[in-house]
C-alpha cells in the first residue's frame, strides 16, 4: 500500500477472481495490481499457480509479492467482509430488472468510491461467460466498462487493467481520497437493515412475487448511497412504526 493512502487510513480495494480460466489472466491482474498500487489478490476457485507457469511469467514483479500473498476465499466471504463491486460487460437497458441495472462505469466509480467507509472488493468474472447471475445478485453495485457495442466483451485481464488503472489514484494519489468518515454504516449494519426490510415487506403484507425484485432494488440503491449508520437506524424505525400502525389498523 502507498504511503498516501495509509496516511489517509483508507484501505485500497481488493481485487476478488472469480473462477479464473487461466493462470496467465490471474499473472496479468497481479501485475496490474502492482503496476497501479493495488496489493490484496483474493481469489475464488483458481485454476493451479504453478511457480514456474504462466501466472508467474506473466506477473513481473508481482510475482515477489502479490501473486505468492494471493489467498483462496468464497463469494460469500466476500459479500459479508466488503461493499461489492461486480464487473460485467453485459447489462440490462433500464431499471426493470435489478440484476445487470443500474451500472456505473471505472471513471464514475472512482468518484464514488473514496466517499465509502467501508472496505470495497472489485469482483472479476470468469472468461468468457463472465459473473453469472446470481453472482451478481449477490453485489451491492455493478459496473461496466464502455466498449463497442458490437463487440463489449474485454479480455478477463485487459478488464481489471482498465479498472484499476481508473482508480489507481484512490491508492496512490496524494489528496484524492480523504479521512474515512466512521459514521457510515458498516456491512454488518447494512445487511441488518436488508433483513429488516424483508420483514418489513412480510409484515406490510407487500406481493410476495414482487419480494425478491422489490429487495434488490434496496439493495441496489443502498449500495450507491453509502447510508450512514444513523440513517439506517432511522430508516428501521420509520419501518417499525409503519409496520405497528399496519397492524392498528387491521386489528
Amino acid at each position: 500500500m502507498a504511503d498516501s493512502a495509509s496516511g489517509d487510513g483508507v484501505d485500497p480495494p481488493v481485487v476478488v477472481v472469480v473462477d479464473a480460466q487461466t493462470p496467465g489472466n490471474v499473472g496479468t491482474i497481479a501485475r496490474s495490481m502492482k503496476n497501479f498500487g493495488f496489493s490484496d489478490l483474493r481469489l475464488i476457485d483458481p485454476p493451479e499457480l504453478d511457480p514456474e507457469g504462466e501466472a508467474y511469467g506473466y506477473a513481473g514483479q508481482a510475482r515477489e509479492d502479490i501473486l505468492p500473498n494471493a489467498s483462496e476465499t468464497t463469494l460469500e466471504a466476500v459479500t459479508d467482509q466488503y461493499h461489492t463491486v461486480g464487473f460485467t460487460a453485459v447489462t440490462n437497458e433500464d431499471g426493470s430488472s435489478h440484476v445487470r441495472f443500474p451500472f456505473t462505469t471505472p471513471q464514475e466509480l472512482a468518484d464514488s468510491l473514496p466517499i465509502s467507509a467501508v472496505p470495497t472488493a472489485l469482483v472479476f468474472g470468469r472468461e468468457p461467460t463472465g459473473l453469472h447471475n446470481e453472482e451478481l445478485l449477490m453485489l451491492d453495485e455493478v459496473a461496466a466498462i464502455p466498449a463497442n457495442p458490437d463487440y463489449p466483451v474485454l479480455n478477463l485481464g485487459q478488464a481489471a487493467t482498465i479498472v484499476l488503472y481508473e482508480l489507481q489514484e484512490l491508492v496512490l494519489g496524494d489528496t484524492q481520497l480523504p479521512e474515512r468518515d466512521e459514521s457510515y454504516a458498516n456491512p454488518e449494519e447494512v445487511e441488518r437493515f436488508h433483513d429488516h426490510a424483508e420483514t418489513f415487506l412480510e409484515e406490510i403484507e407487500y406481493p410476495p412475487e414482487k419480494r425478491a425484485k422489490t429487495g434488490r432494488l434496496i439493495r441496489r440503491l443502498f449500495g450507491r448511497v453509502h447510508p450512514t449508520g444513523q440513517e439506517l437506524v432511522t430508516l428501521r424505525g420509520v419501518m417499525r412504526r409503519a409496520a405497528s400502525d399496519r397492524r392498528f389498523e387491521t386489528e
